[in-house]
């Protein structure tokens, strides 16, 4: 009897934890923008969006070592780290020929640049409308 009660709580437990993650995902109403980098470059060479929350996902298309993704707004010193925008960094390194998210990031109007030092990319121009 034990044994079933136990087994009942953890199910239990166990979906209202699986219910709760998916009810914050659904609430999070953020876009993803999925940028793909390639040796020393990223495919898209200019982003337009309008203002709102994003995921971006970065994918590591045969680079041939991990990758990274660095936003900030257009004009800022890229040296400095206080200039990114933090919630655009993917959560993990992107290692070879896979994938990686951002947090949620919240953009407003304005002009931004996106690029990859690890790889390293040129900087490319993000618009928010």
């Amino acid at each position: 009897m034990k044994k079933l009660i136990s087994v009942l709580v953890i199910t239990l437990a166990f979906t209202l934890n699986t219910n709760a993650q998916d009810k914050m995902m659904k609430d999070s109403k953020a876009t993803v923008v999925t940028l793909e980098q390639t040796k020393g470059e990223f495919t898209q060479k200019e982003v337009t969006l309008e203002a709102g929350a994003y995921i971006f996902e970065i994918e590591n298309n045969n680079v041939g070592h991990q990758v990274g993704f660095v936003l900030m707004p257009k004009g800022k010193d890229a040296s400095k780290p206080e200039n990114h925008i933090q919630t655009a960094y993917v959560t993990k390194v992107v290692d070879n020929n896979s994938k990686e998210t951002s947090n949620i990031t919240n953009l407003e109007k304005g002009e931004y640049v996106y690029f990859c030092p690890m790889n390293p990319t040129p900087q490319y121009t993000l618009i928010v409308k």
